[in-house]
């Protein structure tokens, strides 16, 4: 059976798609697998082992040029490639209207998506040929993915978590990590998400007064936040050099623990094995916090239904010992815990 998967992005949604394309590679019957993939995030499907097939778009980069020939070209490659590789079902988990345009365009009989109630975009249903609906009792967003195993006669591993130390084969962090190190993640994407640049300050402050290093992670549009906290933070805050997915993976997965927001690298960091806190303000932890070995979920926001959307109100502030106190637990359980074969530990959730 040939099937394409068309999550297209972001960091932290593809990292929930994983199990997914673990439970289509565990299915009976042979599958080959294309999953369709922005290309700023082409590492994170191309090196999983369960995807034979990578094929790669790029519409934000297309959007701002959709005048010039090479952008047609491009497109025109990547539905020649779709159309190449012939799928006879698509799956789409992301529920756009574009995600559900790709598949129609890779000419898939099966086009299955979910109900409208789950779905981004309601018109994406519109190039359906059939939707789904997971169980009412299936909250979280990587649950909701594994629902659609269903549809291809599977039983879905409700529970699953990402792993994503695939992409640590060959890979090595772009610097030395000193023993112990806690990463700061201090930028999420989204109005009211981020924990404030002074708390993460006053924890860096904190940590270094306990001996414990302290790098500050950053990303694109990310660097003057990064170095203030570190020049807040003081002697002892390092500032982490500028990196791609791969090189992030292994600078998390050689810290001793990451804290931040409701962002992409904190469910890669999860992914990964590392010791994680997660400080949710704006969103429903429940439905799209981090899932990994250790994992720790302090909720400031609202906690909503099975049905209910990610975006949510604060209802409580998140203080700097209340985070303090989630390190050190998450620390002690991850000097205990097995490397090998994540467990879920989301039952410790401060607050959700």
């Amino acid at each position: 059976m040939r099937l394409l998967l068309t999550r297209l992005s972001s960091l932290g949604d593809i990292v929930h798609t994983w199990p997914l394309a673990e439970a289509i590679r565990r299915l009976p019957a042979p599958v080959e697998l294309a999953w369709l993939v922005e290309e700023r995030f082409r590492p994170l499907v191309e090196r999983h082992p369960a995807v034979s097939r990578t094929v790669v778009v790029a519409t934000h980069r297309w959007s701002r040029r959709l005048a010039a020939g090479t952008t047609w070209r491009e497109i025109a490659g990547a539905r020649r490639a779709l159309r190449e590789f012939a799928p006879e079902i698509a799956l789409d988990p992301q529920g756009l209207y574009k995600s559900a345009g790709w598949a129609r365009w890779a000419g898939a009989p099966r086009r299955i998506g979910f109900g409208w109630s789950l779905r981004r975009e309601p018109l994406a249903g519109l190039l359906y040929s059939e939707t789904l609906t997971p169980p009412s009792t299936v909250r979280h967003v990587v649950d909701i993915n594994l629902a659609l195993v269903g549809a291809l006669g599977g039983s879905p591993p409700w529970g699953a978590v990402p792993d994503g130390r695939f992409l640590l084969a060959g890979a090595a962090p772009p610097l030395e990590i000193g023993p112990g190190t806690v990463a700061l993640l201090p930028a999420t994407g989204g109005r009211g998400k981020a924990w404030p640049a002074t708390s993460f300050a006053a924890l860096a402050r904190e940590l270094v007064r306990r001996k414990t290093p302290v790098l500050v992670v950053w990303g694109p549009g990310e660097a003057a936040l990064a170095h203030a906290i570190a020049d807040a933070g003081g002697a002892g805050v390092s500032l982490a050099p500028r990196t791609g997915l791969v090189e992030l993976a292994a600078l998390l997965a050689a810290c001793g623990a990451v804290v931040g927001g409701d962002t992409g690298p904190v469910h890669l960091a999860a992914s990964l094995g590392v010791p994680t806190v997660a400080i949710f303000l704006a969103s429903d932890a429940g439905r799209n916090g981090p899932r990994g070995r250790v994992v720790r979920l302090l909720c400031g926001a609202e906690v909503g239904g099975p049905r209910s959307r990610a975006r949510r109100r604060q209802r409580r502030a998140i203080g700097v010992p209340e985070v303090l106190d989630a390190l050190s637990g998450v620390l002690a359980v991850g000097e205990v815990a097995e490397a090998p074969a994540p467990a879920l530990t989301e039952g410790a959730h401060g607050g959700c």
